[in-house]
């Protein structure tokens, strides 16, 4: 059975061959280490929701095409009902559901992330990728590390940053957090 990890490395990697682009130059473009992309093309690694975001931007197709194998239809407007969002649900730490997965040519990606509670102290693999991210706590209390930096939030709250640096989330306390978490991937820091 082949499991969306799979399906999704896949789809990448046609799109990079379709599109003509080496496997060194699109690990260059992403900035990350070739070894790396090798193993998110052959779906030893999971591949952030980021770096797929800025995948399709090379690619110059919806990031939705990567992750459903379906093009987008709307380019007026996209409704996306409550709990109805394209679920993405492959990183141990995090479960994505993308709230714009059938617009085209979208400007920013917005998810709804869930991180559900640890006891064991645990901190995510930081990740980094180009652009800026925008998260506002929905429910729960997140823990933010970013750079040198550990940032608590709280229902409500909201932090906007350079997604260049090295980040990430967990959950405090015994309850799962839920955020709205929007990522573009134009600029970025030199």
């Amino acid at each position: 059975m082949v499991d969306i990890q799979t399906e999704i490395a896949s789809r990448v990697k046609d799109m990079r061959e379709v599109c003509e682009i080496s496997v060194q130059d699109m690990a260059s473009k992403l900035d990350v280490p070739v070894e790396t992309y090798t193993k998110y093309e052959t779906g030893e690694i999971d591949i952030p929701a980021s770096i797929l975001y800025e995948a399709a931007a090379i690619f110059n197709v919806d990031t939705s095409l990567l992750l459903t194998g379906e093009d987008t239809r709307m380019s007026v407007f996209a409704v996306t009902r409550k709990d109805k969002g394209i679920r993405i649900d492959r990183r141990e730490a995090y479960d994505y559901e993308n709230l714009a997965s059938n617009f085209t040519h979208k400007a920013i990606e917005p998810f709804i992330v869930t991180v559900m509670p640890r006891d064991d102290n645990y901190i995510p693999e930081p990740n980094y990728h180009k652009g800026y991210e925008f998260v506002y706590v929905l429910e729960g209390n997140l823990r933010i590390y970013i750079k040198d930096n550990i940032i608590d939030l709280n229902p409500g709250d909201s932090i906007y940053f350079d997604s260049l640096h090295k980040h990430s989330m967990v959950a405090i306390g015994d309850k799962k957090v839920k955020f709205l978490d929007v990522l573009n991937n134009k600029g970025g820091i030199d």
